[in-house]
């Protein structure tokens, strides 16, 4: 039996109008916005900080501690607590949540007194080797000026940062003379404490 032309042309039309359900239709390149939760700018404790913990109205939970080497502290009360790679904000918040089984609403007070655990190393062919305590954020050109500067005989071009992401150390390039130009800007990266800038 031959369907008639107009017949299977109207039945295809139909077809084609039909809308697809939620979810079938054709992907989409576009991906949500993800938002950030931490500023770029945000200090990060790091092990040898010394901090200054407060509790409102608790004269025995106010104590001045430096952050151990494994980036640990131990608070009473609160017990053992992994204070590096936290935002002051991150660690008051958790430790008013420990705190809460013994002290009713506690108002919990976290500083940076000293952040002496906030250290770059600056290696290699530079006139002034060594570490930096940085105060502040600190760039690598910022760095190679306060290391004094690459020495006539260094590899500017081939400067690496050695920066430790979970775990595992990772390789970062950086042109001097690019820079210096005011060429190719986002390789001067602000650095994280332990950073290591090698001037070859």
């Amino acid at each position: 039996m031959k369907i008639p032309v107009i017949t299977l042309s109207l039945f295809l039309a139909a077809c084609s109008s039909v809308t697809p359900a939620p979810g079938t239709g054709p992907a989409t390149s576009e991906k949500p916005a993800v938002a950030n939760s931490v500023p770029a700018n945000t200090y990060f404790i790091q092990p040898g900080d010394i901090l200054e913990i407060s509790v409102w109205k608790e004269k025995d939970l106010q104590k001045e501690m430096m952050v151990r080497p494994d980036g640990g502290l131990n608070f009473p009360l609160a017990g053992e607590i992994i204070a590096s790679e936290k935002t002051v904000e991150q660690l008051q918040k958790e430790l008013t949540a420990k705190l809460t089984k013994y002290v009713p609403d506690p108002v919990v007070t976290v500083s940076v007194k000293q952040s002496i655990g906030n250290k770059i190393f600056v290696v290699g062919k530079v006139n002034k080797p060594g570490d930096i305590i940085a105060v502040r954020n600190i760039d690598v050109m910022q760095a190679l000026s306060m290391a004094g500067g690459p020495t006539p005989f260094a590899s500017v071009n081939k400067i690496k940062i050695l920066r430790r992401v979970n775990g595992e150390l990772k390789s970062i390039p950086f042109r001097y003379s690019q820079v210096e130009k005011g060429e190719d800007l986002e390789q001067n990266i602000v650095l994280q404490g332990g950073d290591v800038v090698v001037v070859p």
